[in-house]
């Protein structure tokens, strides 16, 4: 069983900046694409931003596009999303997950293994 475990989530001001976290305990993150999703309250999860495992392309949905970066260290086995210039729109919970697969998705139909979240605020 993959267990996925965020963390970095709080309470930020708007214009503030976050680094969310992404270990797996016992599996080996760079052999898999990984993404990172948000679901805030009351709206449908959606595709936050997505590193694939072989040729690291990348995704990043429209909104977060020039504030936000995926990236891996591999030698920490952890994925990370930076997250900048934040804005009240961007609370959510922030799930890392992956489809088991090498590939980039930002569909949420797509993933086999969820981490439990962890929540970002962004507030005044």
């Amino acid at each position: 069983q993959v267990q996925l475990v965020e963390s970095g989530g709080g309470l930020v001001q708007p214009g503030g900046s976050l680094r969310l976290s992404c270990a797996a305990p016992g599996f080996t993150l760079e052999d898999y694409g990984i993404g990172w999703f948000r679901q805030a309250p009351g709206k449908e999860r959606e595709g936050v931003a997505c590193i694939s495992s072989t040729i690291n392309s990348f995704y990043y949905l429209t909104s977060v596009k020039g504030r936000f970066t995926i990236s891996r260290d591999n030698a920490k086995n952890k994925v990370y999303l930076q997250m900048n210039s934040l804005s009240p729109e961007d609370t959510a919970v922030y799930y890392c997950a992956t489809g088991a697969n090498h590939y980039c998705t930002g569909d949420a139909s797509a993933i086999s293994y969820w981490g439990k979240g962890t929540l970002v605020t962004v507030s005044s």
